[in-house]
């Protein structure tokens, strides 16, 4: 007998599922979406708080003024490399070095962004992320330590 198992069945999740209580659960539902409401957990109060906070707000900030426009770039440089090998291939077959046309070039280009574009990313994290984002962890578990005093 083959049977599914649903995530939300009470005898798949409990309370002691780390994921049971977070912020994508549904906070102050029940399994059923109906009938009592659970209590927040106290760490809901801390993240909530935190989550609210100057410093990690300027996280988020950081983060979005990075990823968004670069995500950009990389999709409208992917889509011309598309573009252009479907609407100009007499441009794309043009030989640059020997057998090398412009197409294998521009896809060779492609991998060296993806690469480029992971470093860009990593030494942003490093330079402008990482230190406050390490400083809201320490103080989420310093607030977490004495919310359960």
């Amino acid at each position: 007998m083959d049977m599914q198992h649903n995530a939300r069945d009470a005898g798949v999740v409990g309370l002691g599922d780390p994921w049971y209580d977070t912020v994508a659960s549904g906070w102050g539902e029940d399994e059923t979406g109906g009938g009592p409401r659970r209590a927040r957990p106290p760490a809901a109060d801390v993240y909530a708080e935190v989550h609210g906070s100057a410093a990690f707000q300027e996280v988020r900030r950081r983060y979005r003024r990075f990823v968004f426009p670069a995500a950009a770039l990389f999709l409208l440089w992917y889509l011309a490399y598309v573009v252009a090998a479907t609407t100009a291939p007499g441009l794309m077959a043009r030989p640059v070095v020997g057998a090398l046309n412009v197409a294998m070039v521009a896809g060779l280009a492609q991998f060296a962004t993806t690469f480029l574009l992971t470093w860009a990313y990593a030494r942003h994290a490093r330079l402008r992320r990482d230190r406050v984002a390490l400083e809201l962890r320490w103080v989420t578990q310093e607030m977490m330590r004495g919310h359960g005093r």
